[in-house]
């Protein structure tokens, strides 16, 4: 009987950290996209510990825009009129969470000349000439690479490969940098746990595998995360839900120019 009884702790013990993790993952696909999810049981997990699968949310919109893309070819049109609807799709999915970030942290970082007023320009909801700037780079770079690879027949996978791994650059800057505000979505993310770390990096060096260039890939988005992260410590002194999604965009624009230079 005690070992009955042993097992059945361990059975339930499973079970739960089963129950948790599936939660995690939802939380995740709540905070980065506008996908459906589920309800969270409560207590909700923290936003640290749901840091792991970020990665997993991102493929969630890599998958959806690969589909756009595929059926866009299917109906034949030109690999640069697809490369733009998929990206259209992975906006709407996310509702242009990390893009809007990257127009905050672009006017904030150069319209302001110390860290308060940093900070303050980047709560503002208006976009200025940097943050425009900022998105047209951003959406342009993207654009162009996608339909690249596109043309050669490596968009689909180059869609749903750079928007899991980007999605990693997030997970680091929240572990690595303190938060630069005492409220806002880096002081929710701050105690990542190393273990969810860890797990992040192994999910999205498993994606990458996925294509050709896996080496200069992860060069090219660890550059552009360690960028994102210097530029943020001496601009403002930590991390905010903004520097995160400047994070991503880097990285997904560095691994998809690392993609075209090896398979485009």
């Amino acid at each position: 009987m005690p070992q009955r009884h042993g097992d059945l702790r361990r059975g339930g013990g499973q079970r739960g950290m089963i129950r948790a993790r599936v939660a995690e993952a939802q939380l995740a696909l709540m905070l980065l996209t506008r996908l459906p999810a589920g309800r969270l049981p409560e207590p909700a997990p923290a936003i640290g510990a749901a840091a792991w699968a970020f990665p997993l949310a991102g493929l969630a919109v890599g998958l959806v825009a690969a589909a756009v893309l595929a059926v866009a070819g299917a109906l034949g049109l030109p690999p640069m009129l697809a490369a733009g609807l998929a990206l259209a799709s992975m906006v709407v999915t996310t509702g242009g969470l990390h893009e809007d970030g990257l127009a905050d942290v672009a006017d904030g970082f150069w319209g302001g000349r110390e860290r308060a007023r940093r900070l303050e320009i980047m709560r503002d909801s208006r976009i200025g000439s940097y943050g425009t700037l900022a998105l047209i780079l951003s959406l342009g770079l993207r654009w162009q690479a996608l339909a690249a690879l596109t043309a050669a027949g490596h968009g689909v996978a180059a869609l749903i490969v750079t928007a899991g791994a980007a999605r990693v650059a997030p997970v680091v800057l929240m572990a690595a940098l303190p938060p630069a505000r005492a409220d806002g979505m880096g002081h929710l993310a701050r105690g990542v746990p190393g273990e969810a770390v860890g797990t992040a990096l192994l999910i999205g060096l498993a994606i990458l595998v996925l294509v050709p260039g896996t080496a200069l890939a992860l060069l090219a988005a660890a550059l552009a995360t360690l960028g994102v992260g210097l530029l943020a410590r001496a601009k403002i002194g930590g991390q905010s839900g903004d520097v995160l999604g400047t994070g991503e965009q880097m990285a997904e624009i560095a691994l998809l120019l690392a993609l075209v230079a090896q398979l485009g």
